[in-house]
């Protein structure tokens, strides 16, 4: 992370190569192609019981056979893949289920196109009732358990959408309730019918704010919507449970109630004092848990503690999932960031997905009532079927636990390595084995680059963070070598290497002597944090964005994006600083059709003239640097970045300079 120390700082880039000379190794992303022949190793959880839920989420695996995907086994034989998943230690499966996934209305491109047609399937595995009967058959068949999760929805359910199903948008309040028990006692008594009764049922999807768009809705940014609010968002999950209860073999089953963002101690109290005051009749917190989006391993065992002591209920993560590569299968971008905070991170390899998991099962065990933990579509392979819509590509094909084409991944092994057991060798070259010895530091997670002015004697990291044998990234104290600052008057550089605390590696800090010091001490903003930026407009459209597929360098960039048009100044301003010419940059790239986005300086001279660069985004990942001089004479200048923005419109900012050149 970039740190401000004075006149010096700290750039942190991200380094996936081995130096030619032979020096330093940074962290390496496997590839897509490689997956399978990597070797891998897992330590086992100590004290894990056989009966933890070692589940994984498959909702579009009925679609991606139905349209020709195949997934084969570490002998290179094509499988069924409750088989193989059985085989690899995974004794539950979770399906979504939507009321009526088809269009309401024609879909229209941009350009007028239309793209689907009114009543055509919506897509990501079309999971209406007749599908899921026969993902539930083929469930109990291979002798696993099922959790069913009710979305209440016809598409995607999650914190920012949880759109009332078509067929109930009529409803009163009160019909509503009685439709939502019915709907949920009648679907279970389907599934028990056809032989594929579930075990747990989840009432809603990630119920963050609410459900059934606005009866139970519990917040909106819009004061105009007439939203149900808490007390009607109680009543509908009170009949969703007592749906379960009513349903044939209900006693039996248990009710997960799921939210999303597994470390937020605040969410979790707020919904579920009121579920607890209400004595709404449920067994499981369902938590998702993605790295990348919900914190660290730290924020999931706090709230899980938390929850433990608090409710006294048994707990698990129903979704998590991390990448095995950073390469796409198609030509549709991925959602997956890079995770990597202050202290903790993991490379996204085959290991760092097997670790991930492994981290997230140790979490969940270490606190008393945790009981699973789900692996959220580990069948999204590269085939038709497995587009998250019918209107996009797949988004998720890189956080899989098969390759693009279906062959079992290494990590798929990790179900059963974390119980101690299921070793395996595939036929590609790869494997995964018990770890026989501890981890150990191999490279550094990122470059680490210090730039100062020759005779100046910097602050050094007391820590870098360091790559270790099982992908996983961590922290770590380091003593530096020792070397005369005062004695280097002249411009250049040098590769300062230490030890870290507790292992045998050396880390290295490049360090460069120049008179030309960039004053934006956080450029990249690789702190995750705006600083001494100010934001004149709205943080929903305008907000700092961890990843490294939208940023020229580090994981890190000034993002904004919002479906209707908005106006914004981000600025910051320098006092003090010597008279001059200097060089103000910054590399931005997005989608087009801005009303107007400008780089600019002012006050440099004692009045408010401006200084401007206009800035023309041309597409994704197509970077361009825009440069501005800036004759400073009265010691002080502001700069900052604006932005006109038309609806729907995004992009990206990183890498900002302010040089004296002069």
């Amino acid at each position: 992370m970039k740190k401000k120390f004075s006149r010096f700082f700290y750039k942190f880039v991200c380094c996936v190569l081995l130096s030619a000379a032979g020096g330093m190794v940074f962290a390496r992303p496997n590839s897509a192609a490689e997956a399978v022949r990597q070797n891998i190793v897992v330590e086992p959880v100590k004290g894990l019981s056989d009966d933890f839920m070692n589940g994984v989420d498959i909702s579009m695996i009925d679609q991606i056979e139905k349209f020709g995907g195949k997934f084969y086994n570490a002998a290179g034989e094509q499988q069924d893949i409750f088989e193989i998943l059985k085989d690899n230690g995974v004794n539950w499966i979770r399906i979504r289920l939507w009321n009526k996934p088809v269009y309401e209305n024609d879909v229209y491109d941009r350009n007028g196109k239309r793209i689907a047609k009114k009543g055509s399937p919506m897509g990501g595995g079309n999971n209406d009732l007749e599908t899921d009967l026969r993902i539930a058959k083929r469930i109990k068949k291979a002798g696993l358990k099922f959790m069913l999760d009710f979305h209440y929805s016809d598409f995607w359910a999650d914190p920012g959408k949880q759109y009332m199903p078509q067929e109930w948008k009529n409803l009163s309040p009160k019909e509503l309730e009685v439709e939502v028990e019915k709907f949920t006692r009648e679907t279970i008594n389907a599934f028990t019918e056809a032989g594929g009764a579930p075990d747990a049922v989840q009432i809603g999807n990630e119920l963050n704010s609410g459900f059934m768009w606005p009866v139970g809705q519990l917040w909106s940014d819009d004061p105009n919507v007439k939203i149900g609010g808490m007390k009607q968002f109680i009543s509908l999950l009170q009949k969703a449970s007592d749906g379960v209860r009513n349903a044939e073999n209900g006693k039996n089953i248990q009710i997960v109630i799921h939210l999303a963002d597994g470390g937020k101690q605040d969410l979790y109290k707020w919904i579920f004092d009121e579920v607890k005051k209400a004595k709404i009749d449920y067994d499981i917190i369902g938590l998702s848990f993605y790295t990348y989006w919900h914190g660290s391993m730290d924020d999931l065992k706090a709230n899980l503690e938390m929850i433990s002591k608090r409710y006294g209920k048994k707990m698990a993560v129903v979704e998590t999932a991390y990448a095995f590569t950073e390469d796409g299968g198609d030509s549709q971008g991925d959602v997956f960031m890079t995770y990597s905070d202050d202290k903790y991170g993991y490379v996204p390899s085959v290991q760092g997905q097997a670790t991930a998991i492994r981290d997230v099962i140790e979490t969940v065990a270490s606190v008393k009532g945790g009981c699973g933990v789900f692996y959220w579509e580990a069948d999204s392979i590269i085939c038709k079927g497995s587009e998250l819509s019918a209107t996009e590509g797949n988004t998720w094909e890189n956080q899989a636990m098969f390759d693009f084409t279906g062959k079992a991944l290494p990590s798929l092994a990790v179900w059963n390595l974390v119980h101690g057991r299921g070793e395996v060798k595939n036929v590609w070259g790869g494997s995964a084995s018990l770890a026989k010895t501890e981890s150990v530091p191999y490279g550094m997670s990122d470059k680490v680059e210090l730039t100062i002015r020759p005779g100046e004697v910097p602050q050094l990291p007391s820590a870098v963070k360091l790559v270790f044998s099982d992908d996983s990234e961590k922290l770590v104290n380091v003593k530096w070598d020792s070397y005369n600052w005062k004695a280097q008057t002249k411009a250049g550089k040098i590769i300062l290497k230490g030890t870290a605390s507790g292992y045998d590696f050396k880390p290295e800090l490049a360090v460069e002597f120049s008179d030309k010091v960039n004053l934006v001490e956080d450029g990249s903003f690789e702190s995750g944090k705006l600083g001494a930026w100010k934001l004149n407009g709205s943080s929903t459209a305008c907000f700092l964005e961890n990843n490294k597929g939208n940023a020229h360098s580090g994981k890190w960039t000034y993002k904004y994006w919002l479906a209707s048009g908005f106006k914004s100044i981000l600025s910051r301003e320098f006092k003090d600083i010597p008279n001059g010419t200097y060089r103000l940059s910054v590399w931005a790239m997005g989608g087009g059709g801005e009303n107007n986005i400008r780089l600019f300086a002012a006050r440099y001279d004692g009045t408010e003239k401006q200084i401007t660069s206009k800035i023309v985004n041309t597409g994704w990942q197509d970077w361009h640097q825009y440069t501005i001089e800036v004759p400073v004479t009265n010691g002080k200048a502001t700069i900052g970045i604006y932005l006109d923005t038309a609806p729907d419109c995004w992009g990206n900012f990183d890498d900002i300079e302010f040089v004296k050149v002069d």
